[in-house]
């Protein structure tokens, strides 16, 4: 029997800003958190609004209690069961629960759940139940005080000790909201006898035959039987196994399948994605059923190579599902909200289904937040995501006292034995960037020396990632384990660009590269890359709370949605470096944003050309910083916190398609004599190729053309037919570029010719296309005499240009509009058809670059 508790009232300890001594208010929900309460009631302003952040640091240094009373019926429920237990599902974060005014149970750590022993504190009738927090930011304070002063990037250095959701303290995307309260559910468990754990392993061998073994134990070694069942994804089923005795308090079934016999679960778009069911239950000797425990799982084998490559130094980092070699091409998530209990399962499956939408294949957990809610991983198992899955660590220099490491311990074991089973899980990671603060701060980090007691260096976590994470990992599941993230191996530090994974942020941070160079500052697995743009100018208006003398770029409340160090220098430097723009608000947020989907979608189509075949996985895959947004800000999200895409998400959904198409051009200059260097000429060479993820050749006419941007009438038009090979990239085409003539001196101004590039299949069906543009796009002249026709037929609209177009954004007054595309580029004789859900007959407005506008 399990009851979730329901009818709590919370209040301020001590009485304060948030209640009156004494007070007790009820909940309108739970699980909840105190912000979420006191926003409901009006009782604190709205932090997402305004500068009104500041407003509320009090609550996450106040002290609070959520009560509530539950009625008992012995007969039903003590007296009936052998046991009863409170289980804590998850408390924010320290915590002190007293039954009946009996303490039961203190925590210290966000991410565990608690099962207590209660029946000899419960009696007949009502009973009283209260949680009392402590703030998390002054505990961890105290604890800091008690040890040592620690190094970080982002929060407050005590948060280092405080085994809660990091971002809370402040992050360079996030606000400082330390949030406290029952976060998970409270429920009243009665039972003789349970599932105590179940842990189903599957092996897909090469050849794919299938094997699985289930390993389950019972809370109580009492007489009775272990029942299994596995069934298949229609519900028929598959497997089973029954009267297994459960005297010794377990059971393990191991089955093996001919290859073929199960259907294999596979990455979006490589296959399909069936979820098997397995069924473990616990009768007692009468056949009474006690207890029964369903999990979800998948059948496949996923391994990570590490192989030689042809003609470049160091190893691959791939994934391989089922003996294919995929690209992952996908997003980094952050917590989905500063106030977690308001994200809902129809959330999260929105945000999923934008990803999917989007062409991406990989979502990595980063470990600054949390580990995610069950359905989080249920909807990826479901939709085929592969999830990268770190840690809860990020940007420090942890602890190793032992207090800390005990909580680490049985958090690592609580969160790999709920997440083990997922089919989309392929890869855990000991941490975010904790090498890299390590290799910043100069802390004792010898990468060659793998037997040291690292708790007695001043880098004393490299005992969690390097044994006690990896240890559990190993003994509990099958999951890959990985240190860090990110992380080389083979004795290199984290900046090596051939061996592991690699964070590329020398554009934004480091030495703000310009976007053109990704190329070059490529790695095996780019785990983390990306640049800001504004979100929506709706979403900035909100967060304005319409105070319009603050509406422009550079406003005291602009400013605190965006938490990023040097966010405006960052900003401007790549704006004047490739624009001509405005500071008017509009203006502004549309070039940060064609800023954003340029240099992000450059990064997919410069890298997806590294994925060359086998033996050439120059690059294997490439996770955008981030997907989302935990409130309304300006930062690298690429879909802000309301679940409006950014048109980079668009420009990098044409660049993750099945087929696409690239082009690079590059002045290539040569000197006829080594003493001199007046003498000279430049020649621009055009480079094209294209990609394939399919797992078939695919036979393509791909059609060049070029315009001259001040021309009329010159064109240079041609076409062939090439194969694009399968799972790979193949180069299609080389030479100096049509129309642009050789230069001998540094004057000449080149002309601005813009070469189109589609693919297009048997049927005539365009599959992808792409225009390369002269840059940086400041140095352009934009005709006057552009024109850009929108022929609107219900929610369809064809657009149309006289001339070529770049980064075309679409609009409408009043309500947003569903885009299916945006940030586009338009040429003549090519018109493309986008889809515009709720236009409802409005007039839709054009914004590219050199309109007027700027």
């Amino acid at each position: 029997m399990n009851r979730l508790l329901q009818d709590w009232t919370f209040t301020q300890l001590g009485g304060g800003q948030g209640t009156k001594d004494g007070e007790w208010l009820p909940v309108t929900q739970f699980p909840t958190t105190v912000h979420v309460e006191l926003l409901k009631l009006k009782r604190i302003p709205d932090p997402f609004l305004g500068r009104a952040e500041w407003d509320v640091q009090w609550v996450g240094e106040s002290r609070w209690a959520f009560k509530t009373i539950f009625s008992v019926d012995k007969d039903k429920e003590t007296n009936k069961y052998s046991n009863v237990d409170l289980v804590f599902d998850g408390l924010d974060t320290f915590a002190s629960v007293v039954l009946n005014g009996n303490e039961v149970l203190k925590t210290n750590n966000q991410f565990l759940s608690y099962r207590v022993p209660t029946k000899s504190f419960l009696k007949e009738g009502e009973n009283e139940l209260i949680l009392n927090f402590d703030s998390a930011f002054s505990v961890g304070r105290e604890i800091e005080a008690q040890h040592d002063k620690y190094q970080l990037w982002n929060g407050d250095s005590s948060r280092l000790h405080v085994r809660k959701a990091q971002y809370n303290y402040g992050w360079d995307w996030g606000p400082i909201l330390m949030t406290t309260g029952p976060w998970k559910p409270v429920s009243l468990q009665c039972y003789d006898n349970r599932v105590l754990d179940l842990d189903v392993r599957t092996q897909i061998s090469e050849s794919m035959d299938a094997k699985f073994t289930a390993v389950f134990t019972s809370a109580e070694k009492k007489k009775g039987f272990f029942s299994f069942v596995l069934k298949r994804p229609d519900g028929s089923e598959e497997f089973s196994d029954t009267k297994i005795p459960t005297d010794e308090g377990s059971g393990r079934i191991s089955h093996s399948f001919p290859a073929g016999q199960l259907q294999l679960w596979y990455p979006v778009n490589y296959g399909e994605q069936p979820i098997y069911t397995v069924e473990v239950s616990i009768t007692d000797p009468e056949g009474n059923v006690l207890d029964t425990r369903t999990q979800k799982i998948g059948f496949r084998r996923v391994r990570i190579v590490q192989d030689k490559l042809f003609d470049q130094d160091g190893l691959s980092f791939l994934f391989e599902v089922n003996n294919v070699r995929v690209f992952c091409g996908g997003s980094n998530w952050i917590p989905a909200d500063s106030f977690l209990t308001t994200i809902t399962p129809e959330r999260y499956r929105a945000w999923l289904e934008l990803l999917v939408n989007g062409n991406q294949n990989m979502i990595r957990v980063w470990g600054g937040g949390i580990y995610e809610a069950d359905v989080f991983y249920d909807i990826c198992d479901e939709l085929g995501i592969l999830v990268w899955q770190d840690f809860m660590f990020g940007c420090g220099q942890y602890p190793g006292y032992d207090s800390f490491l005990d909580s680490v311990q049985t958090e690592a074991q609580q969160n790999v034995t709920r997440l083990r089973h997922h089919p989309s899980i392929v890869i855990l990671a000991g941490n975010n960037e904790d090498y890299q603060l390590a290799e910043s701060a100069k802390l004792e980090l010898d990468y060659s020396d793998e037997t040291s007691d690292f708790l007695k260096t001043n880098f004393p976590a490299r005992h969690i990632y390097e044994r006690l994470l990896p240890d559990v990992v190993e003994k509990l599941s099958d999951i890959f384990y990985w240190r860090g993230c990110p992380y080389s191996g083979h004795g290199k530090d984290t900046r090596n660009p051939f061996y592991g994974d690699i964070h590329q942020w020398n554009v934004w941070h480091g030495t703000q590269e310009p976007w053109h160079n990704w190329d070059i500052l490529s790695g095996r697995f780019v785990s983390e890359f990306g640049m800001q743009g504004f979100p929506n100018i709706r979403t900035v208006d909100h967060w304005l709370d319409g105070d319009r003398g603050e509406r422009f770029p550079q406003s005291r409340t602009n400013n605190n949605h965006n938490k990023a160090d040097g966010f405006e220098r960052r900003l401007e430097l790549y704006l004047v470096e490739n624009f001509k723009h405005s500071f008017e608000m509009e203006s502004y947020v549309y070039y940060t944003q064609i800023m954003q989907a340029e240099t992000l979608a450059a990064a997919y189509r410069l890298w997806r050309r590294n994925w060359a075949g086998k033996g050439r996985e120059y690059t294997a895959g490439a996770l955008v910083w981030q997907i989302n947004d935990c409130w309304p800000v300006t930062s690298w999200a690429i879909v802000d916190y309301f679940l409006r895409p950014k048109p980079a998400y668009f420009t990098i959904a044409r660049e993750l398609r099945r087929y696409t198409v690239g082009m690079t051009r590059k002045d290539k200059q040569t000197f006829p004599s080594d003493v001199s260097a007046a003498q000279f000429t430049i020649e621009t060479v055009l480079e094209i190729w294209g990609t394939n993820s399919t797992l078939a050749d695919k036979k393509v006419t791909v059609e060049v053309t070029c315009f001259d941007l001040y021309s009329d009438c010159w064109r240079d038009k041609w076409s062939k037919e090439v194969v694009l090979q399968a799972n790979s990239s193949t180069e299609i085409h080389k030479a100096t570029l049509p129309g642009q003539p050789i230069r001998t001196k540094l004057s000449q101004t080149p002309k601005t010719i813009i070469v189109s590039a589609r693919l297009i299949d048997e049927n005539a069906q365009v599959l992808a296309r792409y225009s390369n543009w002269p840059e940086p796009f400041k140095f352009i002249n934009f005709p006057t005499d552009t024109t850009v026709k929108a022929a609107v037929d219900g929610e369809s609209i064809t657009l149309t240009v006289n001339r070529p177009v770049k980064g075309l954004v679409l609009d409408v007054d009043g309500p947003d509009v569903k885009w299916s595309d945006q940030g586009i580029d338009l040429v003549p004789d090519d018109p493309q058809t986008i889809q515009a859900v709720g236009l409802n007959g409005r007039e839709v407005k054009l914004r590219y670059l050199g309109d007027g506008t700027a």
